[in-house]
């Protein structure tokens, strides 16, 4: 497990400080009437090219399949997009999948799952374990590989280690990896990282009714994360975030799990989807990670 930023980031740094001294940091709703005013000023997703199929898994779930230009594909990625749990859509993340699906050479399945507050926990990770199942039981026949790995981004990948260890309690152990972008692990408020957002309306929106925060179905920090399969963590140093991570990764190195644990300097919450150096610092290792797993002998 790396613990610290690599050295080879350091001379990324002051293009990437700047990058974000002109931006500015963005924060989330506070209320339902601030989240429906982002969810209205929300720009249409960019297109892809070629655009992606769309289905229905389980005459429930809808997801957006990207396939490669390659005749053969080196193995399937499902991938969770982020937004809080209250936004965000698997169409925003087109671009950026047709560009995995491209550069690996692989199938890029990315899940609409439902959203919070109008549909709470567990209704996202509901759907996401459909589709997984959906994939552990159909790859091989569909896309002609048996490889699997999931991502996630931001609340994506809070749903994704959800999945691994929903399929890991079924006795399902399809997916081979995971790649997981900053996530939120603890909505408790109970951790020293969990703390620092304990106040944040996604946590209710998505939590709905439920009263016990540390259940570890809505809270991965809490679960046992045992013979999960080998784990990706990436998160910027300025993320407020970064303990909640840190925590993640000890808690799965502890239960034996293999974790690389990537840290970036001067990156806030969500770097990668801007256009920094250190973001394609960070997108680079990535696909080197996960080109690793899909392409091994």
């Amino acid at each position: 497990m790396n613990p610290g930023p690599d050295p080879r980031l350091i001379p990324l740094v002051e293009a990437t400080r700047a990058f974000y001294d002109k931006r500015g940091t963005g924060r989330g709703p506070s209320n339902g009437d601030e989240l429906q005013a982002i969810r209205a000023a929300a720009k249409p997703p960019a297109p892809s090219d070629p655009p992606a199929t769309v289905e229905v898994i389980d005459g429930a779930v809808p997801v957006r399949i990207h396939l490669p230009a390659t005749p053969t594909a080196a193995g399937v990625l499902l991938d969770i997009h982020g937004g809080g749990f209250y936004s965000g859509s698997a169409a925003a993340s087109d671009v950026r999948n047709r560009r995995l699906a491209d550069t690996l050479g692989i199938v890029v399945v990315s899940v609409d799952y439902r959203l919070a507050p109008e549909n709470p926990w567990p209704a996202a990770p509901d759907d996401c374990e459909t589709v997984a199942m959906w994939l552990a039981g159909h790859t091989a026949a569909r896309f002609g590989t048996d490889r699997l790995a999931v991502g996630g981004f931001s609340a994506g990948a809070t749903l994704a280690m959800t999945t691994l260890v929903r399929l890991r309690d079924r006795g399902v152990a399809a997916f081979g990896g995971a790649v997981l972008q900053f996530g939120t692990y603890d909505l408790s408020g109970l951790t020293p990282g969990g703390r620092l957002i304990a106040d944040e309306y996604f946590i209710e929106a998505y939590s709905g009714s439920e009263q016990d925060r540390t259940l570890p179905d809505l809270s991965p920090i809490y679960a046992d994360p045992t013979g999960l399969p080998p784990v990706l963590i990436i998160v910027g140093e300025e993320d407020i975030l970064l303990r909640d991570n840190l925590a993640m990764a000890a808690r799965l190195s502890g239960a034996g799990v293999d974790v690389d644990l990537r840290v970036y300097p001067a990156a806030p919450h969500g770097f990668t989807g801007h256009a920094t150096p250190m973001a394609d610092a960070a997108l680079d290792d990535l696909h080197t990670w996960l080109g690793a797993r899909f392409h091994q002998n």
